[in-house]
């Protein structure tokens, strides 16, 4: 699909590295960029608040590729309208008919999920206020129970070898011969 328009790659990539909406991709400008803090703001999200969107070594290099094509344009992309264009264009040449632009920010999230991210964080990264929502991932991340709990006896090892520890001492001084009558008296 990428190689009839191969000068949208970029976008394409950019979607996938950010999870950014169709409408606050093709709207962000370039001054909302930090490329020392590595983060896009994004001014009104869907919610109408503020967001900041971290940007991955792969978000950067689109942004880099992009600023290459875009020059001094204010809009990082060139605005909502560029990106119907090719997009549909594209899908229509190749004949792929069930893919839309938001289908990349799901790709973003499975992806997220799949490398080992807590769906709380996955919510923070999508900007979604609901945690429910992002439960349709969870059957991406099977071994999420499990890691959580191998991840809480390692923070606790040392604690709860002292307990059992504690617990076994208890236990022999309780059942030791005369430990009955040595009490007593």
């Amino acid at each position: 699909m990428l190689e009839l328009f191969p000068e949208h790659l970029a976008e394409f990539e950019l979607a996938l590295h950010s999870g950014l909406r169709r409408g606050e991709q093709y709207h962000a400008q370039w001054q909302n960029v930090d490329f020392e803090r590595r983060v896009l703001t994004v001014p009104l999200d869907k919610s109408g608040r503020t967001s900041h969107v971290p940007l991955n070594a792969g978000a950067l290099h689109s942004l880099a590729e992009l600023h290459k094509r875009t020059g001094d344009s204010d809009l990082i992309c060139g605005g909502a309208r560029s990106s119907r264009s090719w997009f549909e264009r594209a899908l229509e040449a190749t004949g792929i008919r069930d893919l839309r632009w938001h289908d990349l920010r799901h790709t973003f999230a499975s992806r997220l999920v799949m490398s080992g991210a807590d769906l709380r964080t996955v919510a923070e990264l999508l900007r979604d206020s609901s945690l429910a929502m992002v439960m349709r991932y969870a059957h991406l991340a099977p071994d999420h129970r499990m890691a959580a709990v191998e991840r809480m006896e390692a923070a606790f090892s040392t604690e709860l070898t002292a307990t059992r520890t504690a617990t076994r001492t208890a236990t022999e001084v309780i059942n030791a011969p005369n430990a009955r009558t040595s009490a007593v008296q």
